[in-house]
């Protein structure tokens, strides 16, 4: 795959960035100030090396002008793409449905990418943008990392319009995280009673992989509202992973043998305080048991009665 953005220096630079990210090759010309010149030589480039998909990037508005009208015009007439999606910023709200509007009777585009959309507060322009334009909402971005980028589902957005969340989503995004060996490992360890900080960090790790942590509460049904005037910090385990860090390996290991001087240097080496070293230790231990109870037969007679009450 290759990444062509035909303009906009600023832009080429943060798209080589995304590109080195997730490994994909970006070609640019910042020397040339031909759009439909630097389109074509990205397709050159792209059969040259045996890429077989390229994504040609153009040039973003908030406004609509003739210009630029014409410029995507002459690139699409000149590249002549096999799918055409337009991505609209949802936080623009009856703009985004008017660009929309314009850039269709133009392009007469396939499908369009809503960005910046948060669920609950901006699902209308969604519902807005099909009934104007009548193009499918192939995907929506829901944050600024890759991860935050979504297939378009209706009835998903329509659940957490309606404040019902979306587990289904929720589900999938945990599936995407899931490691099956190091799951085994991992109820070993909790079987063992040998689960440790370290077992606990990676866990974090996998839960900031899933996207923005306000998102994510987003899709548990009923909490949408409650979350809607609260906001979280998308670093809301930064202090957490800050007092482990501060933790030797033995104490990562064997939290037991953490006494009130390991926690005074904890704390001090994390720039937290003692009662928070304290909090975090409670929290641990009560998350230890509760998941070895889960690992015995308390925890199948748990699912069992579950099961008996569908």
């Amino acid at each position: 795959m290759v990444a062509c953005d035909v303009y906009r220096p600023a832009a080429v630079d943060q798209l080589h960035v995304v590109g080195d990210q997730i490994n994909v090759e970006v070609y640019s010309d910042k020397g040339n100030t031909d759009p439909v010149a630097i389109a074509k030589a990205g397709i050159a480039h792209a059969k040259a090396n045996g890429h077989n998909v390229v994504i040609i990037d153009t040039a973003g508005r908030l406004a609509v002008d003739e210009a630029m009208m014409t410029e995507i015009a002459n690139i699409r007439d000149a590249i002549q793409p096999q799918e055409t999606l337009f991505v609209v910023d949802a936080m623009t709200g009856q703009d985004a449905v008017n660009t929309a509007k314009a850039f269709n009777d133009v392009l007469n585009f396939d499908g369009v990418i809503l960005t910046k959309l948060d669920g609950d507060t901006r699902g209308g322009a969604a519902i807005s943008i099909k009934s104007v334009v009548n193009k499918p909402i192939k995907f929506i971005g829901t944050g600024e990392k890759m991860e935050a980028i979504d297939v378009f589902y209706p009835s998903r957005m329509a659940d957490r319009i309606l404040g019902m969340g979306d587990v289904v989503s929720l589900v999938e995004r945990a599936q995407e995280q899931f490691d099956e060996d190091e799951a085994r490992k991992l109820q070993k360890k909790i079987a063992k009673n040998q689960f440790g900080f370290d077992d606990f960090l990676k866990q974090i790790q996998q839960i900031k992989k899933m996207g923005n942590m306000k998102d994510l509460m987003g899709m548990i049904p009923g909490a949408g509202k409650m979350m809607k005037d609260i906001d979280i910090d998308d670093d809301a385990f930064k202090g957490i992973e800050a007092i482990i860090h501060s933790m030797t390996l033995q104490e990562r290991t064997n939290p037991s043998i953490i006494n009130a001087s390991r926690k005074k240097r904890i704390g001090k080496g994390s720039g937290t305080s003692v009662q928070e070293v304290n909090q975090l230790l409670k929290q641990f231990d009560q998350m230890s048991k509760m998941m070895k109870m889960m690992q015995g037969g308390k925890g199948k007679a748990m699912m069992q009665a579950m099961q008996g009450m569908k």
